[in-house]
């Protein structure tokens, strides 16, 4: 039996949420009789867990060789909604994709001049974002409108009223490095981990945390999972600038990426002018 369209919609609402993600699969052309418009949907709960199906195609084996397409389109990270293409016995079956991954999180720790920039670039992102800090008179509706979240916290303990989890990125922008210090240092104990801490300050600050992490029984391992100084090396001085570095060192993480300029990546000029030299010999 195929999935109804608000059964589907349903579904990759309430798994995404909970931290599952899964792709839906909508014939929209077939040389089947009556199998278009059908829907297929795979579901994997948590990172790692047995699959679920949902609906179907119209047999068994089409809904194994679509599910391995499915399947392959979650696992990379660079796959997004799109026609993808299945050759079968009667013909080409074209199909819609749609993946939702697991919502993700992005926690900044301080409600001053950076927060405000990243919490805007992180809700553009696609992240929940919460903003805490201690003065009441800074995460505020306000100063952060697109925050899911604004917590009132004290930065003794300053999780204390927010669920941590593997989908969670937390950025350390406070007022004071003990205040950041404080938070980094429990965020380096939680089990399961953070999917990315991210710490600003200067190459003598960074330092100097490392050497108190050390001297606090801190191994390297855990150390080495800090991203300090956070962001992507784009000369950012201003914070909009240092918002727009630290967002885009989130989504090369995401989505597999190495950083470099796409110019030195692709090399297209050089290429070209490569093939117009061959062109011209004789």
């Amino acid at each position: 039996m195929t999935l109804p369209a608000a059964e589907a919609a349903k579904l990759m609402m309430s798994v995404t949420e909970a931290g599952g993600a899964t792709v839906v699969a909508l014939v929209v052309d077939s040389p089947y009789k009556d199998y278009t418009g059908k829907r297929l949907a795979i579901v994997e709960s948590t990172p790692g867990a047995q699959l679920n199906i949902h609906g179907g195609l119209g047999s068994e084996a089409l809904d194994k060789k679509v599910s391995e397409l499915m399947w392959d389109a979650l696992q990379d990270p660079r796959s997004h909604d799109g026609l993808r293409r299945v050759e079968t016995d009667a013909g080409t079956l074209e199909l819609y994709l749609e993946v939702k991954r697991a919502v993700q999180e992005l926690i900044v720790v301080g409600a001053g001049h950076i927060a405000q920039p990243m919490a805007h670039l992180g809700a553009l992102l696609g992240f929940k974002v919460t903003v805490l800090d201690d003065r009441p008179d800074f995460a505020t509706r306000e100063r952060f409108p697109e925050a899911e979240r604004l917590v009132a916290a004290d930065f003794s303990n300053p999780f204390a009223d927010i669920t941590i989890h593997s989908r969670s990125h937390l950025l350390l922008v406070t007022r004071g490095h003990k205040y950041d210090y404080e938070c980094l240092i429990r965020a380096l104990k939680m089990d399961p981990p953070p999917a990315y801490i991210g710490m600003i300050g200067s190459r003598r600050r960074v330092r100097a945390t490392y050497v108190q992490l050390l001297d606090e029984g801190i191994g390297h391992d855990l150390i080495d999972r800090i991203h300090a100084p956070v962001g992507l090396n784009i000369g950012a001085e201003t914070p909009e600038e240092i918002a727009v570095a630290v967002a885009a060192e989130l989504v090369m993480l995401r989505r597999g990426g190495t950083g470099l300029a796409l110019k030195d990546v692709e090399r297209i000029a050089e290429r070209f002018f490569k093939e117009d030299e061959g062109e011209g010999q004789t």
